[in-house]
This record gives C-alpha cells, structure tokens and sequence, in this order.
C-alpha cells in the first residue's frame, strides 16, 4: 500500500490561486488524480495524469483553471489552481492506482488503490 500525503490547501478569495501538492511513499506507476468532496456531496473526480504524465484528464468545471502534472523522479503530483471559484471550495484528495489512465475510468474512485487523508480547499466570495 502506497501511503499519500497532501498538503497545500487553504483558505482563498474567489479569483485567487492555490497548489496542492501529493507525495508518495514510493514509486506509483499507473494513473494518478485528484479528487474533492464538498459537503453534502460526492466524491468527485477532479483531473487525473497518465503514467508518463503526457495525458491529462479534467472534471469540465475546471478546464481550463487547474492543471495536474506529476514528477515520477520525485514521486509527487500537483495541482495547480487558478481562478478558484466558492464552489471549488471541498476536501480534495490524491489518489494513486496501479493501472493506467482512460477517458471515462479516471473519474471512478473503484480505480485507486491509495487516497491521501484530504486537504481542505476554502474559496470564499
């Protein structure tokens, strides 16, 4: 089991930007994504990254604001928010599977086989 850990979230006026930021113990060589949960809501899939890093997905609410990228050398993902939005506000969380990445799978959390313990995103108006 690969252990997450987050860090980077916060609290932010609406327009304003955050990074989140994922470690993991060790290696991770399949799929890695972001996911958040608002309160009184699902888990969502946020924006996920291929292996090679080369292939990005995201949730449509956030094209365009987020980018995901990830360093295999140094075993960490990020999240890099821009034009944050009051309803971007949730608990977001890393995840890690040991498969690949694929246009409509990466939103489904039954894919990860390791989730961080969450890091919380606050955008006020």
């Amino acid at each position: 089991q690969v252990e997450l850990v987050e860090s980077g979230g916060g609290s932010v006026q609406a327009g304003g930007s955050l990074t989140l930021s994922c470690a993991a113990s060790t290696g991770t060589y399949g799929c890695r994504a972001w996911f958040r949960q608002a309160p009184g809501k699902q888990r969502e899939g946020v924006a996920a990254v291929s292996p090679g890093g080369g292939i990005t997905y995201y949730h449509d609410s956030v094209k365009g604001r987020f980018t995901i990228s990830r360093d295999n050398d140094k075993n960490t993902v990020s999240l890099q928010m821009n034009s944050l939005k009051p309803e971007d506000t949730a608990t977001y969380y890393c995840a890690a599977s040991r498969e690949g990445c694929g246009t409509g799978i990466w939103r489904l959390s039954g894919v990860y086989n390791s989730w961080g313990q969450g890091t919380q995103v606050t955008v006020s108006s």
